[in-house]
């Protein structure tokens, strides 16, 4: 890693390439994606418990009442999105093929991610008491929001609906892990503090299985094949105009409106992502009698692209954290 960084190569990202890779060479199918599943779900769930254990009490009621950062960022998701969503039906026939588009604008109208927008934020230094409020507000909003932008904005049968028990699966795989860690923090948090590397390792492990799992089920869909190169090409140069757009954007909120750096970083990763595993559930429902995987295509490409992007901006703004805190040691 040492070498690399000589390069300005850093050493997550190549591990997310390399996670890409071999699921492009060796995606999980039949019991393999159901045991990858599971452990994607154990991962994430390990996670929240650790941010239990880390975060104090007083912490996790500040993130819940920081009420201006968590309207930033559902603005950013169910506003801001949704408009450059729209904005993109310039781009067809020229650019992007009906179907992409329909693709396009329902993933500028799905939730923030949860798992890895919080992971993210956790590796940037950032406020994950806040993250963790926003993406959870997100994503739950989102079982309601979503299906009825859907309806507002795009052609579908009109039957569209949503399996609710997402919100069960959102309580028990996120919120009891992070209660149950909230628990047990008085007598863990010593070792904890000692010991930073297993958190590091959760971080980072629920990012690279999200991303196996995500990229598997694209290659054992085929999706990657029903289009041209060229359009294949346009739609990855659209979705990160997109990404960009909105990262911008997201930057320069947090900067208006005066928030801390460990705010702005939230409002960067919890505004800036979207969710594939919310996004796929839905879209499977709400277009059963169109080709589902053209209209996902679009939002398992911007999924990659957030995710390495992402990635990317952790890692640099926690060095410059450790920087910061090195000269103010000094």
């Amino acid at each position: 890693m040492r070498f690399l960084s000589k390069f300005y190569i850093d050493g997550f990202i190549l591990s997310i390439l390399a996670t890409v890779a071999l699921a492009s060479v060796f995606p999980a199918r039949g019991t393999a994606a159901d045991v990858v599943g599971v452990l994607t779900k154990i991962a994430i769930a390990l996670l929240f418990l650790l941010y239990g254990t880390r975060l104090s009490p007083k912490e996790a009621l500040a993130g819940l009442t920081h009420w201006r950062l968590h309207l930033v960022v559902l603005a950013s998701t169910f506003v801001l999105f949704p408009l450059l969503g729209l904005a993109a039906r310039l781009l067809v026939p020229g650019v992007l093929t009906d179907d992409l588009y329909t693709g396009l604008l329902f993933l500028c109208l799905v939730p923030s991610t949860v798992q890895s927008s919080i992971a993210f934020t956790s590796i940037a230094k950032g406020n994950v008491p806040g993250a963790i409020v926003s993406a959870t507000a997100s994503n739950l909003l989102g079982v309601f929001v979503t299906p009825l932008l859907v309806i507002l904005l795009m052609n579908t049968t009109g039957q569209a609906s949503v399996d609710f028990s997402s919100i069960g699966d959102i309580v028990l795989q996120l919120l009891v892990p992070f209660a149950v860690g909230q628990l047990i923090r008085p007598k863990v948090i010593g070792w904890l503090s000692r010991y930073a590397e297993p958190t590091k390792l959760v971080d980072r492990g629920s990012i690279l299985l999200v991303v196996y799992s995500a990229f598997s089920a694209g290659m054992v869909e085929g999706i990657w094949h029903m289009l041209s190169p060229w359009r294949i090409l346009a739609l990855a140069g659209v979705c990160c105009v997109l990404l960009a757009l909105v990262i911008a954007a997201t930057m320069l909120a947090g900067k208006v409106f005066g928030f801390a750096p460990a705010d702005r970083i939230v409002i960067v990763f919890c505004g800036s992502k979207k969710s594939l595993a919310t996004g796929l559930p839905m879209a499977t429902v709400l277009f059963a009698s169109q080709p589902v995987g053209l209209i996902v295509l679009p939002l398992m490409m911007f999924h990659q692209i957030q995710l390495i992007t992402c990635a990317a901006l952790a890692q640099r703004w926690a060095r410059k954290a450790d920087a910061a805190g090195a000269e103010a040691a000094d």
